[in-house]
C-alpha cells in the first residue's frame, strides 16, 4: 500500500514555477499559509505515476495586492500573492522492483505546473520517517524524540545504519549531548544482546542504571590499596597489554640521544621476557607464534633486573684478562629511571600494581568476558560504562586507546561466523582523538588505533560513536568516516562549519539553525535519517550528571558543613568518600 494517500482537498496549493531544484507553490488559503514553516517537509505530485517528490520549505512569502489607477480612472488591483518556495531533495517511489515505498535522494522527475502540494506532518510524517529508517511498526527501534516542527511525529532513526556507518554527537557545553547519549544508551539496553563500551571521562553517566547496564571504574590509588578486583567493578589495565609502540612512548624519552638504542633493547628484552613466561607456564603452542605485540604477560621486575644488568655490563677486553664497558653501558640509565618513576607512581597503580592475578595466563579471558561480553557471556550486562576519571591526563589517550585496541583485536581475531557487534561510545573525544597537528607521541598512538577502527571497524563489527563539544578539534579522519551526525547547539563558527560542509548545497541554509537550537534540540543528518531533521530529544529515564549547577540559586542557600576539609582529605587520599 502506498505510504501517501492524499486527497485533492488537502492540498496546500498548486505549483506555479519550477526549475531544476526549486519549486514555487501558490497557496490560496491564507490560513494554510500560516501553518507553513521554514524547514518543514512537503510532498508534491510528480509528473510520473507512482512517485511523489519530497521537498524542504525554504521560504514563505506573502505579497499584498497593490491598487493602481490607470486610464479613465479605472482601478487596477494586483492580486495578493501567497507563495511557498520548496527545495526538492528526493523522490518517494510507491514500488521499486519487489520493494515497496522506497526513498531515493535523487530527483526521478520534476512536478508539472498546477501539480498539488501537500504538507508532510503528523501521522504522514511519522510513517514517512519510519519508512526511511526501515522500521516496522511495533518493533524495538531507535528513536530520539519528536520533530520540533510537529510534536506529534516520532523521530525514527535506522539503528543499523546509525552504528554501521559510525556516528558523531556534538554540541556546546550544556546543549544536551549527555542527555542524547543517555537516551541512546537507554534504548540499547532494552535489546537482549546489546554490546557496547562507554568511555566516561568524568563519571557523569553513573546515574544510568538498568538490567543491561554495568558500571566499571579504572582502579585509583584507594582501589589498589584495598585490593579491589573486577568483581567489585574495578578494572586493571596491565602494562603487558600495551603494544610495543605504546610501551616505548611511555618509557623512552625521544629527546634522549640514546633513544634508538633504548627502543631496540626494549623490544629484544620484552620479547625474551614473554618467551620466559610462556616457557615457565608450559604454553608451548603460543610459544611457536607469539610476537612482541602478543597479549602475553611478563614479569616487570625481571625485566628491570635485566635492563640494569645491560646498563652496567662489562665484556672481555682486547687483552686477555681485561674487561671493557659493554656496548650499552650507561646508555639505559635515563630509561630505567623513567620506568622506575612510572612503576612507583601511585596514580598508575592500575597498570603496575594489580597483584599476581593480572600475571595469570587466564586473566585476559576473564577481562574480555567482563568488558567485551554481552549479558549472556558475562552473566551481568552488555552495556559497560567505564569511568576513567582517576586516570592521569598525560596517559589518558594511551589508556583509552588500549581498551579500544583490545576490542578491535578481539573482533579481528574472531571467526566471522562467531562475531557479535560491539559499539564504542567515546565521550569527550577531542581529548584523545585530536587533530594530528595537536597531538604528541602518545596521542599519535591513540589516533592510529582509532583511525584504524574508523576505517576498518565496520568489517569486524566495531562501531564508533564520537561525542564532543568541539567538532573542529576532533581528528578529521574520525569525522570523515562518520556518516551520521547528531548536532546540538553550536555557537563557534568553526564547529558550525564542520556540520555545514556535510549538507548538500540545496540544504546549506538548514545549518543556519545550529546557534539557535534550544537545549535538548538537535539537527540530525546522515544515513540513519536520510533527510536532515530538527528533533527535540526525549528525556531519558535517568539523567546523567552533566555537572550543570544553578549558581544563582545555590548562592542563596546555606553552605554545607566541612565541605572544604572533606575535599582536602579526599584530594590527599585520592578517593571520594
Amino acid at each position: 500500500m502506498p505510504i501517501f494517500n492524499f486527497k485533492d482537498e488537502e492540498a496546500l496549493g498548486k505549483v506555479t514555477s519550477v526549475d531544476t531544484t526549486n519549486v514555487f507553490v501558490d497557496v490560496e488559503n491564507v490560513e494554510q499559509l500560516k501553518r507553513l514553516q521554514v524547514n518543514h517537509l512537503a510532498v508534491l505530485q510528480s509528473s510520473r505515476p507512482g512517485q511523489h517528490l519530497i521537498g524542504l520549505i525554504t521560504q514563505v512569502i506573502r505579497k499584498r495586492g497593490i491598487e493602481d489607477i490607470v486610464d479613465d480612472g479605472i482601478v487596477d488591483q494586483t492580486p495578493e500573492l501567497n507563495l511557498c518556495r520548496i527545495a526538492l531533495i528526493g523522490t518517494m517511489l510507491d514500488r521499486e522492483g519487489e520493494r515497496k515505498n522506497v526513498f531515493r535522494r535523487t530527483l526521478e522527475s520534476v512536478p508539472e505546473i498546477d501539480a498539488n502540494c501537500y504538507s508532510l506532518e503528523s501521522e504522514n510524517l511519522t510513517s514517512f520517517m519510519r519508512t526511511l529508517s526501515n522500521v516496522t511498526a511495533g518493533e524495538k527501534s531507535l528513536t530520539l524524540g519528536k520533530y520540533t516542527l510537529d510534536e506529534h511525529a516520532i523521530a525514527y532513526l535506522n539503528g543499523n545504519k546509525f552504528f554501521q556507518r559510525h556516528a558523531f554527537i556534538g554540541g556546546s557545553t550544556g546543549s544536551g549531548k549527555s542527555w542524547t547519549t543517555a537516551k541512546i544508551i537507554e534504548q540499547m539496553s532494552e535489546l537482549s544482546t546489546a554490546n557496547a563500551i562507554v568511555f566516561d571521562l568524568h563519571g557523569e553517566y553513573a546515574p544510568l542504571v538498568g538490567k543491561e547496564i554495568q558500571h566499571f571504574k579504572v582502579a585509583g590509588p584507594a582501589d589498589v590499596e584495598a585490593k579491589r578486583t573486577i568483581g567489585d567493578g574495578v578494572l586493571y589495565l596491565p602494562y603487558w597489554l600495551l603494544s610495543y609502540e605504546a610501551l616505548v612512548s611511555m618509557f623512552v624519552d625521544r629527546s634522549d640521544q640514546n633513544a634508538p638504542n633504548q627502543a631496540m633493547i626494549m623490544a629484544r628484552e620484552i620479547n625474551q621476557a614473554k618467551r620466559n613466561y610462556l616457557e615457565h607456564n608450559g604454553q608451548h603452542d603460543v610459544l611457536k607464534h607469539f610476537t612482541v605485540d602478543s597479549p602475553v604477560p611478563f614479569n616487570l621486575n625481571a625485566l628491570m633486573d635485566r635492563l640494569n644488568e645491560i646498563n652496567v655490563e662489562m665484556v672481555p677486553g682486547a687483552k686477555a684478562g681485561t674487561e671493557k664497558q659493554g656496548d650499552f653501558f650507561g646508555k639505559l640509565a635515563r630509561m630505567i629511571s623513567r620506568l622506575e618513576n612510572k612503576i612507583f607512581d601511585r596514580r598508575l597503580g592500575f597498570m603496575f600494581n594489580g597483584g599476581n592475578d593480572i600475571l595469570d595466563f587466564g586473566w585476559l579471558e576473564k577481562f574480555t568476558n567482563a568488558i567485551l561480553g554481552s549479558s549472556g557471556e558475562n552473566g551481568k550486562a552488555g552495556i559497560k560504562i567505564i569511568d576513567f576519571s582517576e586516570v592521569p591526563s598525560d596517559v589518558l589517550p594511551l589508556i583509552i586507546s588500549l581498551v579500544a585496541r583490545v576490542t578491535f583485536s578481539l573482533q579481528q581475531w574472531t571467526p566471522s561466523e562467531l562475531r557479535h557487534p560491539i559499539a564504542l561510545l567515546c565521550d569527550e573525544a577531542h581529548l584523545y582523538m585530536p587533530q594530528r597537528n595537536m597531538a604528541d607521541a602518545a596521542d599519535d598512538i591513540s589516533l592510529d588505533i582509532f583511525e584504524r577502527i574508523a576505517k576498518e571497524g565496520r568489517k569486524y563489527g566495531v562501531s564508533l560513536v564520537v561525542i564532543s563539544q568541539r567538532p573542529s578539534e576532533v581528528n578529521n579522519t574520525m569525522l570523515s568516516q562518520c556518516s551520521n551526525f547528531v548536532s546540538m547547539r553550536l555557537t563557534n563558527a568553526e564547529d558550525q562549519g564542520v556540520i555545514k560542509r556535510l549538507l548538500p548545497d540545496s540544504l546549506g541554509g538548514f545549518s543556519d539553525i545550529l546557534p539557535t537550537l534550544d537545549t535538548g534540540e538537535a539537527l540530525v543528518v546522515g544515513d540513519a535519517s536520510l533527510l536532515p531533521s530538527r528533533i527535540r530529544i526525549d528525556q531519558p529515564k535517568n539523567k546523567p550528571n552533566s555537572g550543570t549547577v544553578n549558581f544563582w540559586d545555590e548562592w542563596q542557600k546555606p553552605v554545607k558543613d566541612k565541605r572544604l576539609s572533606i575535599a582536602v582529605d579526599n584530594w590527599r587520599n585520592q578517593n571520594i568518600q
